[in-house]
């Protein structure tokens, strides 16, 4: 008979809304979290530059399968471009590449932004990790490797000027979607504005319903003596999945979805379910099973039916 595995660490399942400090990469923070809570599984929502500080959402156990939620959500930025210097890396940690004298006026960025609106298409930077041939891209670019990045479709909702404090930087708030990097605009915004800049500080305000005012910092995480209060600080699974109507399911409806069966239900919970969803995209059957308030399974609601896609097992952590 086959020894069954013993699992590493406690079954911790949440998300935690972390702000990263600067010089810290995501790596690093997701094991020093791994270490501090003693999960079995972390992962993160989205890398954040180590010369970045802000929100970096941290998944543990189950909520790592909701992961990809985080990665699609909305993101916020506040940055400032130094004008007059670029790097090879857009940001404060790479080689100067190129000066120049020139400096742009407060409204030469503020009509350049403009350009920046709705759905562009964007080159990332080298220094990404985005993979080429198998490798990463900032490997690639370490090496001095010779290759070209495609361009990509993003969304930015929103670009403005809310500072200059003085005439070599000039501070920036940016709403964007998925897969926008801000030292691409930083490098486009300066050459549409025939002049050098790079990143000189960066921070991430928001990922989705993940917002600074209410960020942890590891520092205080680590001050924290009891388990239950570093519990406490986890917020549930389904923070990341707004959105995405709520199918309220009894424990023995709750049993079965873990084990992957379809459920029938109440003519008036897919009435509430129809209600509930967006009404732009009849084609989303998309809905989020809950028992007493905590998640059960994402799936597809049709005729009359739930029929489970990704099942969550969130057991109890003991807190002494």
């Amino acid at each position: 008979m086959a020894r069954q595995r013993k699992r590493k660490g406690d079954p911790v399942s949440g998300w935690l809304n972390l702000f990263k400090p600067v010089e810290m990469t995501s790596t690093q923070a997701v094991a020093i979290l791994k270490r501090l809570y003693n999960a079995e599984k972390v992962g993160h929502g989205g890398t954040l530059d180590p010369l970045a500080d802000g929100i970096l959402p941290i998944a543990f156990g189950e909520a790592t399968k909701t992961v990809q939620w985080a990665m699609d959500s909305e993101k916020e930025y506040v940055f400032t471009i130094q004008w007059g210097v670029s790097t090879a890396s857009q940001d404060a940690e790479g080689e100067v590449t190129a000066t120049s004298v020139t400096r742009p006026t407060r409204e030469a960025v503020e009509a350049a932004l403009t350009n920046y609106l709705g759905v562009i298409e964007q080159v990332p930077p080298k220094f990404s990790a985005i993979k080429v041939d198998g490798k990463r891209a900032y490997d690639l670019a370490r090496e001095g490797e010779d290759f070209e990045l495609k361009p990509r479709e993003v969304m930015v909702h929103s670009a403005s000027v809310i500072g200059m404090p003085d005439a070599d930087h000039t501070v920036i708030h940016v709403t964007s979607g998925k897969g926008f990097y801000v030292r691409a605009m930083a490098r486009d915004l300066a050459f549409d504005l025939e002049c050098e800049g790079h990143i000189s500080q960066l921070r991430r305000t928001r990922v989705g319903a993940f917002a600074a005012p209410d960020a942890v910092a590891i520092s205080a995480l680590q001050e924290m003596t009891e388990k239950s209060d570093l519990l406490a600080a986890l917020k549930p699974l389904q923070s990341v999945l707004t959105g995405i109507p709520d199918l309220a399911v009894s424990p023995a409806d709750a049993a079965n979805l873990r084990q992957g069966r379809t459920i029938m239900l109440m003519p008036h919970v897919v009435e509430a379910w129809r209600e509930a969803r967006n009404p732009a995209d009849e084609d989303d059957r998309l809905a989020l099973a809950t028992c007493n308030g905590t998640a059960v399974a994402l799936g597809d609601v049709r005729a009359g039916h739930f029929e489970p896609v990704r099942v969550f097992n969130i057991r109890e952590v003991q807190s002494a």
